[in-house]
């Protein structure tokens, strides 16, 4: 394996990593669920660092790391949901925020006429949120393991409530951004 595509190699591992972490969570295997999804925490910073350190990055890169990371959280999210860990409020509010950046980026790159070689970048505001889901995960299942931890979830729904909106606005504002400078040329 050429070493330019490890990022992308572990983009694809933690796609791989999806099914067995919601496995592990319907199956209240909450010690192995917790490891599996803190590799794959491990594998999102790790590919982007790699990448940039370098230079290996890549449109199909710059793809494949946001869609392993939509793949993985809005499942464990959506498990969660299920086995009545995360609120619904919460799970909704992350689910539209994600449709309207996943429908947004994709009008924005195509409609723009965006050069073939334009990677897509996450805003430092998306980066910051994706950290607060990633550590809401391994709160909640952490939080099965020690149950006295419960006291502190309605505060880490907030601050991921919170960031979620905050990432949401970021992207309409750096949409509208994009929109007028298009049209003033």
């Amino acid at each position: 394996m050429n070493f330019s595509s490890v990022p992308n190699a572990l983009s694809i591992l933690r796609i791989i990593l999806t099914v067995p972490v919601v496995m592990t969570l319907l199956n209240d295997q909450y010690f192995l669920a917790m490891v599996l999804f803190f590799v794959a925490g491990i594998t999102d910073g790790l590919d982007g660092w790699i990448a940039k350190r370098y230079s290996f990055e890549s449109r199909l890169g710059s793809i494949l790391d946001p869609v392993a990371d939509k793949l993985l959280l809005v499942s464990s999210f959506i498990t969660l949901y299920i086995i009545g860990l995360l609120p619904m409020w919460l799970l909704v509010l992350i689910f539209l925020r994600d449709v309207m950046i996943v429908s947004g980026t994709v009008g924005s790159f195509i409609g723009a006429g965006t050069p073939k070689d334009e990677l897509l970048t996450p805003s430092k505001l998306s980066k910051i949120n994706t950290a607060f889901q990633i550590a809401l995960v391994l709160f909640l299942v952490v939080m099965q393991l020690y149950p006295a931890l419960t006291q502190w979830s309605t505060i880490f729904f907030i601050i991921v409530a919170t960031s979620t909106v905050l990432s949401g606005a970021d992207y309409i504002w750096i949409w509208i951004e994009k929109a007028i400078s298009q049209e003033k040329k």
